[in-house]
């Protein structure tokens, strides 16, 4: 028989970088009345975040950030938002940070994602749990089939495949998450610079091969890296996503449903109806 108890979740370390992504997921916490401590990155952390219990660290004070998270007593770490690629030269580590840079160094050597799990393995070490962000929030993650009131028909069905098997290629390559392709043409594949440069490129095309307003034609998938660490760097979309591909021409925006994040889905679904974008979607092969 069940006592009924519910069990507290622990007190959350939000290491906490650029964009909206880490104040939703502090304002989750504060909503589901979660214990939250803020590490807010110098540099790249929202000022929005300044309105929680927390304290600021430099991308390379391991140390500090370790005897913070303690301190506040948190268990759980998740790490959230955008953070450029360190210079590695220019960083000013504490003792910690100093003792894991020659591993993170070699780590970045072989791409983002082993930086990122070399980052995920210090905590860890630390005795912290990692939870993703989908796991602070469970509404984040794109569901299977279409957003809001535009579907893809058949002319689209193509694309769709394409764009989302090279997304998953460059993904393999730790070289980006997404793909834009239109009428069969690949037009653009994400970098280093991110979606919304990607989508900037592609408006700058001829619009005869990537459409128009009056015509729409083209997609962008998006496809987490085939063997990335699923706990942290998952891709996003988000209103601006929508925004930018509709400004490029396309006719919708795809992603391989549980495996990419929407920030504020009734904002992006409202945007989709507004512009005539379709945003669906599409099971993991």
């Amino acid at each position: 028989m069940s006592s009924g108890r519910v069990t507290a979740r622990p007190k959350l370390g939000l290491i906490a970088g650029g964009g909206e992504l880490p104040v939703r997921l502090a304002r989750r916490a504060l909503h589901e009345a979660r214990p939250l401590f803020v590490i807010r990155l110098n540099g790249f952390a929202s000022e929005a975040l300044t309105e929680f219990e927390g304290e600021e660290a430099g991308l390379a004070e391991l140390g500090r950030c370790i005897a913070l998270l303690r301190k506040a007593g948190c268990e759980a770490v998740c790490f959230a938002g955008q953070v450029d690629r360190p210079d590695f030269s220019q960083l000013k580590p504490d003792l910690r940070g100093l003792k894991a840079l020659p591993g993170a160094i070699a780590a970045a050597r072989k791409g983002d994602d082993a930086l990122l799990r070399f980052l995920v393995g210090e905590f860890e070490k630390e005795g912290f749990a990692i939870e993703g962000a989908q796991a602070v929030d469970g509404d984040l993650l794109l569901p299977d089939g279409p957003l809001g009131a535009v579907t893809p028909d058949e002319a689209h069905a193509a694309d769709i495949a394409k764009a989302l098997a090279i997304a998953r290629i460059m993904g393999a390559h730790d070289i980006g998450q997404g793909a834009v392709v239109a009428a069969g043409l690949v037009l653009a594949v994400e970098a280093q610079e991110g979606t919304d440069a990607l989508l900037m490129r592609c408006a700058a095309l001829p619009a005869a091969i990537r459409g128009d307003a009056s015509a729409r034609l083209g997609v962008l998938a998006k496809a987490p890296k085939p063997v990335q660490e699923r706990r942290v760097d998952l891709p996003t979309l988000g209103v601006s996503t929508i925004e930018k591909a509709a400004a490029a021409g396309l006719a919708g925006v795809v992603g391989e449903a549980g495996a990419v994040l929407v920030l504020d889905r009734a904002g992006v679904i409202a945007a989709a109806d507004r512009l005539g974008l379709f945003v669906v979607g599409v099971p993991a092969p």
